[in-house]
């Protein structure tokens, strides 16, 4: 093509000795063109080596197998040499796509890492005809993975506020950062549903309803999105539906599991929340690997639902389809599987998407057209990012970013506190003024068991014994002895989360009989491949409690003290054991500010208001979840196995004496309408309170199995003490839909019961719609929210009458 007459200036470096080189200049550089004219311009001006290039990435770590899996990895040569030393010998001639987690890879201070990638980038634009730096990118699913940044809660715990708001303002504030250090891309969120709580990524997941999961994943990709990070959904699709809960296990779930259960929140959070990028998952779904699955990355993600971003690989995704699925005979096979399939971009560095593919098209072992359409997908961002616009790759300032700023930590406490689940109480709480404290279990004095896998000191510092964490993060006991000043402690462990056994099962009884209450911290470390009890990798056999800690348990339960048991975990743990324990607080490593907030819990500083995202289960051996038809939630006759949570999902005790008053919804719902239903709460209590007002539905009669009952809205609500307030939910049929045996989605006639309280179990008004017309087909859009707003408040409801009551 015909370059502009001014196409000859020279690339700005930033520092270092980096040779300028004339850059090239085209319409690609027009900004009054639209961005789709500037990357085909682009496109067009690069040969097949620049295109290519634009697919792969570079990571420069001698450590790749702490963040992966242990499976041969095939390596690129150049690239591996270039990590001993990236700074000198990187050269990145033709260009490169991404760079892999300048600061998520080593303890690096800012300064020093906005330093590294500084330089990198300018390395990248200066190796390149077109001076195209490379889009950087971090994990940030506990908040950007870098050292000295906060380290918020888990999704598990975003998922136990029911705050979307909340959600969306922590992915605002974590994105600034990224955007502040020169990072364009962030690895989440997790829209897996959770299927098996044995799986060990649970606490990355939003739980176990996929309306919970889209809803507050949607939120996290808009604040990420609003602030110019690209949102990266993973892991599509059907992660966490292995077999046996084992990590990177096959998945065999029929078509409609798939399509009503797995899909809809990553279709939600496309649509409603904007996000422009994709990561494939490991697994395999009835025999295909998702990296090689053309059904999922074309025909359901670009065919069905318009998506028009990215598809990036997990890491190693596309050698593994030569290394673990064995669909591939090589990585350059692997590389052109994943590449026609759908996956445009190669991370976390370039194997498959390397010179095998250049020889590849030459050869028409694979089209080039596939080159060009990834190619192009990338190129778009780049564009939309600035990255062809002059503008500074890093910006100024970014050595001097506090990545642990004020407005972190007060999200992050926010969150934590608002995620704590008070599941019992004896009358043990609050904990005022006790004279002599005994402090029991390995999670009290632990700080991995506050904070996620992802979480810099838990993925990446471990590896790095007596290094500083560059945060505070205070444990249950340091927030004790803050919190109860005037109090003597007795502290003994009693036991290990890692191994079996409880060499201080007697001296920990002895700590809990001289003692006026013991507050009792048991649950997991978070780690990576083992190197902990949840996390990737870190699945688990059963739900007793690992280790040691279930006889700890029991042992201090005989003491004859009133025992509050703070759970620190990133999975639900069956505790049906312990009936005998006067207090029982939930929480779902609630980051580097939750000791404060469980411990505020106890002390009665933080009014509980966080729900359950997942059950509890009564015993190890329940696995499922409540999203189940009638014959998984009944076991009379069938089966000796009792399905029946100790806490439903949704459940979570709170202050007040908050009841439900009534539901009022119209009798008829055209199967192509919408409806509005109230939902009257009233606190009859003498203290405030925050509740989760829940509605579900239940399909009477339809043509396939469905569930007893699945969420279609809810509302966080403030409830004053002696008021009531009156929820409208706005429901559209979208919602009532699912789909049929012939594999399509729709909207059958038929009764639908709606039923609204404060858990799945626990629904104390009932409203029958029904749902009139002929039968809906549904193909493209849907409704795929329940808006809401409270519609009504007064101080009273004594002279009121409730319809629907």
């Amino acid at each position: 093509m015909t370059l502009q007459d001014d196409r000859c200036t020279t690339v700005p470096l930033a520092s270092g000795p980096v040779p300028a080189r004339l850059v090239e200049r085209g319409p690609w550089n027009d900004t009054s063109r639209s961005v789709e004219e500037r990357a085909r311009a682009l496109l067009d001006a690069m040969t097949l080596e620049e295109q290519v290039a634009q697919l792969g990435s570079v990571w420069f770590t001698d450590t790749a197998g702490d963040f992966a899996p242990s499976v041969d990895q095939p390596m690129d040569t150049e690239h591996d040499e270039a990590s001993r030393d990236p700074i000198a010998e990187a050269s990145f001639a033709g260009g490169l796509g991404q760079l892999t987690r300048v600061f998520g890879t080593e303890p690096l201070t800012v300064d020093v890492a906005a330093a590294r990638l500084r330089e990198l980038q300018s390395r990248v634009a200066a190796g390149n005809r077109f001076g195209l730096a490379a889009i950087a990118h971090e994990e940030c699913l506990t908040g950007l993975a870098a050292f000295g940044a906060t380290a918020f809660p888990t999704p598990l715990a975003w998922a136990a506020t029911f705050d979307e708001d909340l959600i969306r303002q922590m992915a605002e504030s974590i994105g600034a950062d990224m955007r502040a250090i020169g990072i364009h891309q962030g690895l989440a969120p997790v829209l897996d549903v959770v299927r098996d709580y044995r799986w060990g990524r649970v606490e990355e997941t939003l739980g176990e309803d996929p309306y919970l999961v889209g809803q507050l994943a949607t939120a996290y990709v808009a604040g990420l999105e609003r602030v110019g990070v690209i949102a990266t959904l993973k892991h599509f699709a059907g992660y966490a539906a292995s077999r046996g809960a084992k990590n990177h296990g096959p998945v065999s779930i029929g078509p409609r599991e798939l399509a009503d259960v797995v899909l809809p929140p990553f279709e939600t959070a496309l649509r409603l929340g904007g996000a422009r990028s994709v990561m494939n998952a490991y697994t395999d779904l009835d025999g295909v690997p998702a990296g090689a699955s053309a059904a999922l990355l074309t025909g359901v993600l670009r065919d069905d639902w318009g998506f028009e971003g990215t598809v990036v690989a997990d890491y190693w995704a596309i050698p593994f389809l030569a290394t673990m699925h064995r669909v591939a005979a090589d990585t350059t096979q692997a590389g052109i599987l994943a590449l026609t399939a759908g996956i445009d971009v190669e991370l976390p560095e370039t194997a498959g998407y390397g010179q095998g593919l250049v020889d590849a098209v030459r050869a028409g072992a694979v089209d080039g057209a596939f080159v060009e359409r990834a190619a192009l997908r990338h190129l778009r961002h780049k564009i939309e990012l600035g990255l062809l616009d002059g503008r500074e790759h890093v910006p100024e300032g970014a050595e001097t970013i506090d990545l642990d700023g004020h407005e972190n930590r007060r999200i992050a406490a926010r969150i934590a506190e608002e995620s704590v689940v008070l599941l019992r109480n004896r009358d043990v709480l609050p904990v005022t003024t006790p004279r002599r404290i005994a402090v029991i279990g390995p999670a009290a004095d632990q700080f991995r068991s506050l904070i996620g896998c992802y979480a810099f000191p838990n993925h990446v510092l471990s590896k790095y014994p007596g290094h500083a964490l560059g945060i505070s993060i205070p444990t249950i006991l340091d927030a004790l002895r803050e919190e109860y000043r005037d109090a003597e402690f007795v502290v003994v462990a009693g036991a290990s989360i890692t191994e079996a056994g409880g060499s201080d099962l007697v001296e920990a009884v002895a700590a809990a009989r001289s003692a006026d209450v013991v507050i009792l911290a048991v649950g997991d470390i978070a780690g990576l491949f083992g190197d902990g009890t949840s996390g990737e990798g870190c699945d688990a056999e059963d739900l007793v409690l690992p280790g040691g800690q279930h006889e700890l348990v029991l042992a201090v339960l005989d003491a004859g003290t009133p025992v509050v048991m703070t759970v620190l975990s990133g999975r639900p743990y069956a505790l049906g054991a312990y009936e005998r324990a006067d207090a029982i607080v939930q929480s779902f490593f609630p980051g580097q500010a939750g000791a404060s907030a469980v411990v505020g819990v106890l002390s009665g500083r933080v009014p509980p208001s966080g729900r359950l995202p997942v059950q509890i289960p009564r015993s190890p051996a329940m696995t499922g979840t409540y999203l189940q038809p009638p014959l998984g939630l009944s076991s009379r006759g069938i089966s000796a196995l009792d399905p029946t949570p100790l806490f439903p999902f949704g459940f979570g005790l709170t202050a007040g004496d908050v009841r439900y008053l009534g539901i009022d919804a119209p009798l008829r719902l055209e199967v192509d309408g919408a409806v509005e239903v109230d939902v009257t709460v009233e606190n009859q209590g003498s203290t405030d309170a925050v509740e989760v007002v829940q509605l579900y539905g239940s399909d009477t009669v339809a043509s396939v199995v469905r569930p007893v009952r699945e969420l279609l809205g809810f509302a966080r609500i403030e409830v004053p003490a002696g008021s009531y307030q009156t929820v409208r939910f706005f429901l559209s049929s979208d919602r009532l839909s699912f789909t049929g045996a012939d594999g399509r989605r729709r909207v059958e006639p038929g009764a639908i019961v709606l039923a609204a309280g404060p858990s799945s179990a626990d629904l104390p008004v009932t409203a029958t719609v029904e749902v009139e017309g002929p039968l809906r087909l549904l193909d493209g859009p849907r409704e795929m929210r329940t808006d809401w707003r409270v519609v009504e408040a007064g101080s009273t409801v004594t002279a009121r009458t409730v319809r629907g009551a």
